[in-house]
């Protein structure tokens, strides 16, 4: 193998690999001599094959594996011997090759960058805690009791007003046409709660029960079915009856809805949830904190292809979109292509950021850039101190998302098990929530006690000015 370096330039470098024919071949017989005991062809023994006639019929199957295994194994070889780390798969693009001849590849790659240790011990950093008072635990009483009032069939006769619950019928007709899930019997909506299409609940306000009513509405842009975003509606609809809401009553019996013995327990449980909230926020803001401090050390050049990988996540998330090819048909830029089938239709789909004004466009750069920075900086804390997931917590972690679909967590285990990216999904948090507990360790972290309100401010609420960068934030937290 001969290798050449012929480009290095910040963090890209390529070669120039040569493996000679003589190698090939020696490699393609000692590959066949390993199959000859397997191989069966009438007239010969197994294992007593000649050489030749064993070229004739599988030489060229073999050589397509031997060149295969070949460039993996030079390439690994190339950047092994120079002590380089890959930031990503490395490219490589076969410049020369006719059988019987010396095979020659480009060999391209973008290096992990040069991450300078840092003494944790140095960080002193500030955690903000809070402690639910009386009034959190009234209010979160009431909220839950709203979430289980119940209704009363208003005997009087008198027509509809915001609060009430309308039991009504509809079927719902675009251009005269009943489309699909748009038809209801019997159901209950709370007229004011802003749950239907936007304008539907203010029309049905002053209809007597057994009145029927045409509700027309729009349905947004950006509604979740594609066939009816921005699309006009009239709803055909029969006020059934009228119900009064009314809240329970928040005793000791309210209490055993839950399972608790009297309302003292309930609020302790209530008091105990609100604390852990409390408890996951400051862990929330402390770890921004800190990552905030990392980020403000030294500054290091971030591997292009990952700082535009997720420049390309976080337009997605941003603004998730749909666009028709030629045949009518849906790509979801979500999801993964065949690079080559990437490059024929590339011309059909707008670039993900085309909708996106150039301040936008520097901000979501500039967010990658941080999120693709901080992200070698703890996988390179964690590389140093031989942190890893084992596979229990792995595993306790997909069981423990599993439980979050009632009756579906065979589908939803088995999803995962057979998705090796949704494993790495799993995997990704749960080793960076390591690295940070083994730097929080390390670090010196006072305790503030702040009001309520301070711990759950926004921390991101910096104005106007950073208005792209946080809603790109909240897309990708949301993505994630």
């Amino acid at each position: 193998m001969q290798v050449t370096e012929t480009l290095t330039e910040g963090l890209k470098r390529e070669f120039q690999v040569v493996i000679l024919a003589a190698d090939i071949d020696v490699k393609v017989t000692g590959r066949l001599n390993e199959l000859a005991p397997t191989l069966r062809i009438p007239g010969f023994r197994p294992g007593k094959v000649p050489q030749k006639m064993l070229k004739q019929r599988y030489g060229q199957a073999v050589l397509g594996e031997v060149l295969e295994a070949a460039v993996n194994e030079s390439s690994q070889a190339a950047l092994d011997e120079r002590g380089l780390r890959p930031a990503v798969q490395p490219k490589i693009e076969i410049a020369e090759f006719d059988e019987g001849k010396d095979l020659a590849f480009k060999l391209s790659v973008e290096l992990m960058p040069e991450i300078q240790p840092v003494d944790f011990s140095a960080l002193t950093l500030e955690r903000l805690t809070a402690e639910p008072a009386d009034k959190d635990i009234d209010e979160a009483m009431v909220r839950l009791s709203e979430q289980h009032k119940t209704s009363e069939l208003i005997t009087e006769e008198r027509a509809s007003q915001s609060g009430d619950v309308a039991v009504i019928d509809f079927k719902g007709m675009i251009d005269g046409e009943v489309f699909e899930g748009g038809s209801a019997e019997g159901h209950q909506l709370e007229l004011g709660s802003n749950q239907f299409l936007p304008g539907f609940e203010d029309q049905l306000i002053g209809v007597k029960a057994g009145e029927s009513v045409e509700v027309n509405v729009t349905f947004p842009e950006d509604y979740g079915q594609p066939n009816l975003s921005g699309k006009d509606a009239v709803f055909e609809t029969k006020m059934v009856e009228i119900r009064e809401s009314k809240l329970v009553e928040i005793n000791d019996d309210f209490a055993k809805l839950f399972g608790m013995d009297d309302l003292a327990a309930l609020k302790d449980a209530m008091r105990g949830q609100i604390a852990q909230e409390f408890s996951q926020t400051s862990r929330a803001r402390l770890k921004r904190t800190l990552l905030d401090r990392l980020e403000e050390g030294e500054v290091f050049e971030v591997p292009q292809t990952m700082a535009e990988q997720e420049y390309q996540a976080i337009c997605r998330a941003v603004k998730p979109a749909t666009v028709e090819d030629d045949d009518g048909h849906d790509h979801d830029h979500d999801h993964d292509h065949d690079h080559d089938h990437d490059h024929d239709d590339a011309h059909k789909r707008p670039a993900v950021d085309a909708s996106l004004s150039d301040e936008d466009k520097a901000e979501y750069h500039k967010l990658a850039e941080r999120r693709v920075r901080l992200g070698l900086m703890l996988q390179e804390v964690g590389r140093l101190n031989n942190i890893e997931v084992t596979e229990d917590e792995v595993r306790r972690a997909m069981f423990q998302e599993a439980s979050r679909y009632p009756g579906q967590e065979q589908q939803i285990m088995k999803l995962y098990q057979d998705n090796a990216q949704a494993m790495a999904s799993l995997r990704a948090p749960l080793f960076e929530d390591k690295i940070v507990d083994f730097v929080l360790e390390m670090a010196t972290v006072t305790d503030k006690v702040v009001t309520v309100e301070e711990l759950m401010s926004d921390p991101d609420a910096q104005g106007d000015d950073d208005e792209a960068t946080d809603k790109a934030e909240d897309a990708v937290k949301q993505d994630s």
